[in-house]
């Protein structure tokens, strides 16, 4: 008999941690399924300067930085200014962090060739598979540190 309550308890105990890993896969999964969009979407936005290209990745798109117009006509505009004033202009990411619905990146971003860049935390939030928000904090690196440690 008390095999048998040993083998109950463990089966219980199983039962009762399947759905909760089940929900930390499922978790993962939508975490590198929005991953790979903001990494796309980047690249064709902020890279190739494509905003028919990276449209679709849009949903609502609340921009929070307070320099930049709001929805994807502000992303639109932001994309032709860079075109036109900073061709060249790269941006590498460096990390990428995700938290649920959050993707957050390290980026590395230059504007002109020859110049020092900016240091960028880019944090976009989706929502259904759609950017829905963005905020960053960008700091020029400068051309001396108080110390030996780089920005990235």
């Amino acid at each position: 008999m008390r095999k048998v309550l040993t083998l109950s308890a463990v089966a219980l105990m199983l039962a009762c941690a399947a759905p909760a890993y089940a929900q930390q896969a499922d978790s993962e999964t939508v975490e590198q399924r929005n991953k790979a969009i903001v990494l796309d979407f980047y690249e064709k936005a902020l890279n190739q300067k494509d905003f028919a290209a990276a449209a679709p990745y849009l949903g609502k798109y609340i921009q929070h930085n307070p320099n930049a117009a709001d929805g994807p006509e502000g992303l639109k505009d932001f994309l032709g200014f860079l075109k036109q004033k900073y061709p060249q202009s790269h941006s590498e990411i460096k990390q990428v962090f995700t938290d649920g619905d959050y993707v957050i990146l390290h980026v590395f971003a230059l504007r002109e060739p020859g110049t020092r860049g900016n240091a960028i935390v880019d944090i976009f939030r989706l929502k259904d598979g759609k950017i829905e928000e963005h905020w960053d904090a960008v700091q020029p690196i400068p051309e001396k540190s108080a110390n030996t440690n780089t920005m990235f």
